[in-house]
């Protein structure tokens, strides 16, 4: 298992060097200098959008509602990479981890913009009457490459049973559930599967509705939770900012359990931290942005960046910055441990910490799940037809089932393997369609 593991170590390292990052970061890059900085001077509008109905939406195509897109979206993306996510990075990586986390967000947000857009541009009804969409159908049908859009549905499969979207969530589920409560690793995964089977069987719009109700309640409880500790700790602050920017470009040395860090580490665990968190460039969320009821491709496209907002400017940077403050990635533990103890030692009532961060961590794995079971299915429809869905969610089931019983940095290095080989093929997507980003987006704001 060694060998195996020491294998996988050098897949990661290789999948992860530089030219993925440069095609990652970069793509974010030319996006936002081509739509002119919108991810910035256009956030306020698709904030507004995002509490708002279109108008006549209630005619517009789609299978659930834009916020509904969103939360399934955002169900997805915020999860184990908000919590044990970012302790694994700062901890490998030292506190300028999270600089870069932010660096990947801001430019990662004209990303999923030009995501969602092209995922409602491209989306088509499949055969049980519902909306299809994704990097698979814009590569097809905008590139005209379907052999590249297969392989991303292919990775996109991968992504669900081995990555994202079940292992590393339930794990990081029976691990904390057995730690702070003592529940039995048996027990608990019992539970999560039977729950997984009953909302996912019932397709989209069954995942939305949770979606809608877990997502905004559990983000707004954790970001509160978060905002305390850092009050408490408030003259700890400022410190812990300067030592995320320092950090970010200078070694870190060696201190109690941290083992040190190189620019380099900080840089690599950030990007790909961040990118598990946030999915930009993945093209997950696309997927569910294509079920949305809307006339706009261009709007959905505002709604879908805000995602990448929520997730790693807003959440992510709570969980590091209370990292950070109570000094809890200096100690030698891993994964949801780490921000175990940061929560427990930075609010006055220690079970109070744990049981906010176990519960946040079981909620938003849990959404993580069903999201992803969606982003699947709608791989293996594309693959292999409407009736291949129900094979799939039975082999997903499973896979939720005994994904508990599989070591933490196993999963992680399978899960880093998997997005960056998902990834690939959409960014060519997204650079090869960059010509229908932006007309689109030229049409739109000089209509409205």
């Amino acid at each position: 298992m060694d060998q195996f593991t020491k294998v996988l170590n050098q897949i990661d390292s290789f999948v992860w060097g530089a030219p993925l990052l440069i095609l990652l970061v970069g793509t974010g890059v030319y996006l936002t200098v081509r739509l002119g900085l919108l991810q910035v001077f256009k956030l306020p509008l698709a904030l507004k959008y995002l509490f708002s109905k279109e108008e006549g939406d209630a005619k517009a195509e789609g299978d659930v509602s834009s916020f509904a897109a969103l939360c399934t979206a955002l169900a997805a993306t915020i999860g184990t990479g908000n919590i044990v996510g970012v302790a694994t990075a700062i901890k490998v990586g030292g506190p300028g981890a999270l600089f870069w986390m932010w660096v990947a967000a801001f430019f990662g947000m004209a990303t999923k913009y030009a995501e969602g857009l092209l995922a409602v541009k491209y989306r088509v009804v499949d055969g049980n009457g519902q909306m299809s969409g994704g990097p698979m159908y814009y590569i097809e049908k905008g590139l005209g490459l379907k052999w590249l859009a297969k392989l991303f549905a292919f990775f996109g499969i991968g992504v669900a049973f081995f990555g994202i979207g079940t292992f590393a969530q339930i794990n990081s589920i029976t691990q904390a559930t057995k730690v702070a409560f003592h529940v039995p690793i048996v027990v608990s995964a019992t539970i999560v599967t039977i729950l997984v089977a009953l909302v996912t069987l019932n397709g989209i719009k069954r995942i939305s509705k949770v979606a809608e109700i877990i997502v905004p309640f559990m983000a707004i409880f954790y970001i509160l939770s978060s905002i305390v500790i850092l009050l408490l700790n408030a003259k700890l602050l400022p410190g812990a900012i300067e030592l995320v920017i320092k950090s970010a470009f200078t070694p870190v040395a060696a201190a109690g359990g941290f083992l040190g860090s190189t620019v380099k580490q900080a840089l690599q665990n950030g990007v790909a931290r961040g990118v598990f968190s946030n999915e930009s460039g993945l093209g997950s969320a696309p997927i569910a942005a294509a079920a949305a009821k809307t006339k706009s491709c261009v709007r959905q496209g505002l709604i879908s960046m805000t995602g990448t907002f929520i997730d790693t400017i807003v959440v992510c940077t709570m969980t590091g910055l209370v990292l950070i403050v109570t000094q809890s990635w200096q100690l030698d533990l891993e994964g949801a441990a780490i921000t175990n103890y940061a929560f427990a030692a930075g609010l006055p009532t220690a079970n109070l910490g744990k049981f906010i961060v176990t519960i946040g961590l079981v909620f938003f794995a849990f959404t993580t799940i069903i999201g992803w079971n969606y982003y699947g299915e709608r791989c293996t429809e594309y693959l292999f037809g409407i009736k291949a869905i129900k094979i799939y969610r039975y082999i997903f089931i499973a896979l939720v089932a005994i994904g508990a019983y599989i070591k933490l940095d196993l999963v992680w290095i399978i899960a880093d393997i998997v997005n960056a080989l998902m990834a690939i093929p959409n960014l060519i997507g997204l650079l090869g369609l960059r010509k229908v980003v932006l007309s689109e987006t030229r049409a739109y704001f000089k209509n409205i």
